[in-house]
C-alpha cells in the first residue's frame, strides 16, 4: 500500500479513520496492514520533525563524506554499521560519486564534531578520507518546510 505510507510519511499521527476514509478501506484493514508492514520492518519508526530554530537550536549538525577503503569479506556494508553505531552518528548512507559514506552527526558544540572526526572517525583504518559540511539553517527536512521569519524585502540594485 504506497498510498498508506505516503500518508504516514507526511502525517504519521493522521487519525486512523481519516486514513481509511482516504483509502477507501476499513479501519481495520488499515491497522492491519501498518502492524503488518512494522512487522516486516517497513515501517522503522516514527519520529517528530524538529524546527531546531525553535527548540535545541545549539545542537551542531554536520554532513560528513567519508571515502574508505571496502574490507575483504563485510565491503562497506561492515564499516557502515561500525560508523551507525557511534551516538553522534544520526544517518549513514552509501553513496555514489567522490565519496563512499554520507554520515549526519549531531553534537553540543562544534568541538564536540572536532573530536568525533579526530578521535573516533580518523582513526578507523578504513577511512581514507573525510569532508565535513556544517548546516547553518533549515529551509526543508523530510518533506516538511520549516516556517522562518521573511527578511524584509530588498532593494534592487541597479547598475
Amino acid at each position: 500500500m504506497e498510498a498508506l505510507i505516503e500518508l504516514l510519511q507526511k502525517n504519521a499521527l493522521m487519525p486512523r479513520e481519516d486514513i481509511a476514509r482516504l483509502l477507501d478501506r476499513s479501519v481495520e484493514e488499515v491497522e492491519a496492514e501498518i502492524a503488518r508492514l512494522e512487522k516486516e520492518g517497513v515501517i522503522l519508526g516514527y519520529q517528530a520533525i524538529v524546527n531546531r530554530e525553535k527548540w535545541d537550536a545549539d545542537v551542531v549538525t554536520a554532513i560528513i563524506e567519508v571515502k574508505v577503503t571496502p574490507e575483504r569479506g563485510g565491503g562497506f556494508d561492515d564499516i557502515a554499521s561500525r560508523l551507525a553505531k557511534f551516538d553522534e552518528v544520526k544517518t549513514c548512507y552509501l553513496m555514489s560519486g567522490g565519496y563512499d559514506l554520507l554520515i549526519v552527526v549531531e553534537a553540543e558544540n562544534l568541538r564536540a564534531i572536532a573530536g568525533f572526526v579526530s578521535e573516533k572517525l580518523s582513526t578507523l583504518g578504513v577511512v581514507q578520507a573525510s569532508a565535513s559540511h556544517f548546516r547553518l539553517k533549515t529551509y526543508k527536512e523530510n518533506g516538511a518546510f520549516h516556517h522562518f521569519d521573511q527578511a524584509p524585502e530588498r532593494l534592487q540594485v541597479s547598475p
